[in-house]
């Protein structure tokens, strides 16, 4: 029988190494590196399992099923998963504490229920009864719904053979333990055998698992990286607890699009649905105010509009400050030293500090234009026409380029009311006349400024 050896793995990243560090040599986290034994051989966690052993199989043999979907009931969940949930799927949800993850998949496994379902949620934070006065709160009462409040990986998967739900949560993958590895429970040995028994109970059952997952500081979700790989779809609940809208992304997704978002706004009752989350981040937009542009973004099949405000003013130091919240910062100097070169305006001594209206978070190209527009208005001190919505990539020579999908979001624009949209000219020729709104084309970032500040 082998000795059982011990090593020191980083609780951050999973890096091993066979002697105490101070510092963990991959992520660089201090004090991360916790004692740890070997993993034996899988114990009696898997026995409820049948162990008939796969054959390998011709592709052209296998008998295909289709790709089936079950809705959640939750349409803006529903749009991220790529249009419900597919049988004996794995899907880890993560973000911040108290941003509403439990809340949605409670929320999500009542309506499942409420369909006729037998769902089964399992918490190792809270007993059954602080469950059910959240679930009051929510309205949760169907009878389908089942609560275990359980920590033991062994009596878990125990009660969901029994049960046989037709879907199953676990709240949250760092408080199951299992007696099979003897290190503490949140460690990375306990949370990769956890996960690793819970895809195989998946997929040998057909049940989709939901598992909740802690972030750390840098907004990763605790554990190792291999618990990211294992699970087929990875949802990150995003949102600042000061404000009421909450925004859930797709960072990977076996059986769909990682474009898609779905926005909730947060309250008393849980999570309510938005299902046109540019009135919403345009609420409060006000008139005649400088550095405020609207600019619009696609997320998935769906474009968004948002307003992007930016305030220049004068420096107190040597180096000006740069800062920008919801949109690249690398993205945002290049765009500033474009401003600089191309349109001359003398931002070097101009504190600059960009931010998206509401918390939402815009990544690709197409907002460039709006960006520059907003820095231009806050430093000349000239408002944007309030209805005009501003779209464009720009190059470092300051031309303004073509951008994905421009019909779409000009008919958008006119939806809301928006009566004027500045865009690349390379798109306009391209596209009909629209009712309602008057399509602007310009080629170079100067000739934008014109037609926006005059």
């Amino acid at each position: 029988m082998a000795k059982e050896k011990t090593y020191f793995a980083c609780q951050v990243c999973g890096s091993q190494s066979p002697k105490w560090l101070g510092k963990c040599p991959d992520c660089g986290g201090w004090n991360t590196m916790v004692e740890e034994r070997n993993v034996p051989e899988r114990g009696v966690a898997a026995s409820y399992i049948d162990s008939a052993t796969a054959r390998p199989t011709p592709i052209g043999d296998i008998a295909g099923e289709g790709e089936h979907r079950s809705s959640v009931g939750i349409g803006e969940l529903d749009r991220v998963l790529g249009g419900g949930i597919v049988r004996g799927s794995v899907v880890l949800v993560g973000g911040d504490p108290g941003i509403g993850k439990s809340t949605l998949m409670l929320q999500a496994m009542e309506e499942l229920a409420r369909r006729g379902g037998r769902v089964l949620y399992i918490s190792g934070e809270e007993s059954a009864r602080q469950i059910k006065l959240r679930g009051e709160r929510l309205g949760a009462s169907s009878s389908g719904l089942l609560v275990l409040a359980e920590n033991s990986l062994e009596n878990i998967l125990l009660h969901a053979s029994e049960v046989k739900p037709d879907a199953m949560v676990v709240d949250s993958i760092q408080t199951l333990y299992t007696p099979t590895i003897s290190s503490a429970p949140g460690s990375i040995s306990q949370v990769r055998e956890g996960a690793g028994q819970l895809v195989v109970y998946a997929k040998k059952t057909g049940t989709p698992v939901f598992i909740v997952g802690h972030v750390t500081k840098d907004g990763s979700i605790a554990g190792p990286r291999v618990l990211e790989h294992m699970v087929d779809t990875v949802l990150y609940f995003e949102g600042d607890r000061g404000h009421a809208f909450r925004i859930l992304r797709a960072v990977k997704n076996r059986y769909g699009s990682t474009n898609e978002i779905g926005v909730f706004e947060m309250k008393g009752a849980g999570l309510r649905e938005v299902s046109n989350p540019s009135e919403i981040f345009l609420a409060e937009r006000q008139m005649d105010v400088t550095g405020s542009v609207v600019v619009s973004t696609v997320e998935g099949t769906r474009p968004i509009m948002a307003e992007l405000q930016a305030l220049v003013t004068p420096t107190s130091f040597g180096n000006p400050r740069r800062t920008a919240i919801g949109v690249d910062y690398g993205r945002f100097t290049l765009l500033l030293a474009v401003l600089e070169k191309r349109v001359g305006l003398h931002l070097m001594g101009q504190d600059v500090y960009v931010n998206v209206v509401g918390g939402l978070k815009v990544e690709e190209p197409s907002v460039d234009l709006g960006l520059i527009s907003a820095v231009a208005s806050a430093f000349k001190d000239m408002p944007i026409p309030y209805r005009t919505v501003v779209m464009g990539e720009v190059g470092l020579g300051g031309e303004i380029r073509a951008i994905a999908n421009a019909e779409m979001r000009a008919r958008e624009a006119a939806k809301l009311g928006f009566d004027r949209c500045i865009m690349p000219k390379a798109n306009l020729k391209k596209l009909p006349k629209m009712k309602g709104i008057q399509l602007i084309g310009v080629e170079r970032v100067e000739d934008a400024l014109e037609a926006l500040l005059g």
